[in-house]
């Protein structure tokens, strides 16, 4: 049976995590966007009310809570502001190659830490020339003994600059494209490792993102989370996770939108009424709320698949890339109901369509989902419709026509009656070997 409805604890979560967005993200969100800083204070807060970390697994001090709840949270904080969302959400996304990994020794000395210290860990696969295409990466992970040692950059790592830890990603050889990509986990006081500056964005101001680089940097054998090949595969099993929050990270931003877009329609006049009785209107807001609600709808599904164990990548895909494009329409269509003042930094409107930008973008673009749903559907998907050389879709024979088998044309489709195919056919004129019996 299907339900959609939360189990009581789920509920008390999410009420949670809405009273802590709205009493500690809310209020500081513009400032912070404004110096372009993350509101580290605001983290802390977060680590002891229990909303981050809450997917992380019992046994080394998490909550143990399922992609579904880590969901509910997201939704919430991205309500109040996307930027520092992606900060508090982040320390998962930088933990999940940890929790995958068959390393028991560094899920125990480094996840506790997290857990348990308010110790921060931040993901990094990206380069400088490098981002959606992981099997691209040039960071040279050579070995050394029976560990490595790394050189090269990492970029775009999001809590980069206030990260205690890193999940990193390299290859021992660039050419070897996913064959050659393995993963370490590596602390940011070792020898060899240095942190950038804060890379200045568009949007999304409030999280912290940098650069890493790696000189000379040993990486002993007990902080290998994957060897060779592995940590492809690791880093593919760690998005399949982690795409769904994205989704959800729009459905806060559009239903803020839409909550600010309703507050002004019905108090802003226009030929002589209030927006709100204008159909235009109301047919833009329609259209926000169905696209909220369907995000919302194939986010949960993907967080519920990766709940019960299922493979959630396809899913995961889905909610990705429809819930970030659609956000991109909805604050468009809020900022457009605002008309000039939405695009004032007077109002809250243009924050949030500069926060949602990125989401088509980070963690696999909207063109890499389409590639993960088509090489399902070209490979795995299972149709339930016959094949069409094969389908029933037969015509009575045309008058004076001899009654007995029904040949298809697997060109144009037509029908022939008789008892052996035409040597022609008279529609599309290829040779009888087009021809297959169906009936």
């Amino acid at each position: 049976m299907v339900d959609f409805s939360l189990s009581p604890a789920q509920e008390a979560l999410r009420a949670k995590a809405r009273a802590f967005a709205l009493q500690e993200v809310l209020p500081v969100a513009w400032d912070y966007d404004h110096q372009d800083q993350i509101p580290v204070a605001v983290l802390d807060k977060a680590f002891a009310a229990g909303l981050i970390n809450t997917d992380l697994p019992a046994a080394y001090g998490g909550q143990g809570l399922g992609l579904l709840e880590a969901a509910l949270i997201v939704e919430e904080m991205a309500a109040a502001c996307p930027g520092i969302a992606t900060g508090l959400f982040d320390n998962s996304l930088g933990a999940e190659p940890l929790a995958l990994s068959t390393n028991d020794d560094a899920k125990a000395r480094y996840l506790t830490q997290v857990t348990q210290h308010n110790k921060r860990v931040a993901f990094a696969t990206s380069e400088p020339m490098m981002g959606s295409d992981v099997a691209g990466m040039r960071c040279k992970a050579t070995p050394d003994g029976d560990g490595y040692r790394l050189n090269g950059t990492k970029y775009w790592i999001t809590n980069g600059g206030i990260a205690d830890f890193y999940t990193v990603f390299a290859t021992t050889d660039p050419k070897a494209r996913h064959k050659g990509i393995c993963a370490f986990v590596i602390e940011r006081d070792w020898e060899g490792v240095r942190v950038g500056q804060s890379i200045p964005k568009l949007g999304q101001r409030c999280s912290n993102t940098v650069g890493l680089k790696l000189t000379d940097v040993h990486v002993p054998k007990a902080n290998i989370l994957a060897e060779p090949g592995a940590g492809f595969v690791l880093a593919m099993q760690t998005f399949a996770r982690t795409r769904p929050i994205i989704g959800a990270f729009a459905i806060g931003a559009m239903r803020s939108a839409l909550d600010y877009a309703l507050d002004y329609a019905k108090r802003r006049r226009a030929f002589g009424q209030v927006l709100a009785e204008h159909q235009a209107i109301q047919f833009k807001v329609a259209e926000m709320y169905q696209k909220i609600e369907a995000s919302r709808l194939l986010v949960w599904q993907a967080a519920w698949q990766a709940d019960q164990g299922q493979d959630p990548t396809v899913a995961a895909s889905i909610a990705k890339f429809y819930a970030s494009e659609v956000a991109i329409e909805v604050l468009n269509d809020a900022l457009q109901i605002f008309g000039g003042y939405g695009y004032t930094r007077l109002y809250p409107i243009e924050k949030l369509l500069r926060d949602v930008r990125l989401l088509s973008i980070y963690e696999g673009t909207s063109e890499i989902q389409r590639m993960v749903v088509a090489r399902h559907l070209f490979t795995a998907y299972t149709p339930i419709m016959p094949a069409l050389d094969t389908l029933p879709m037969l015509v009575p024979p045309s008058p004076g026509a001899r009654a007995g088998n029904a040949w298809r044309c697997k060109i144009c489709g037509h029908i022939h009656y008789g008892d052996t195919s035409p040597e022609e056919c008279p529609v599309c004129f290829f040779p009888s070997g087009a021809f297959v019996q169906v009936a």
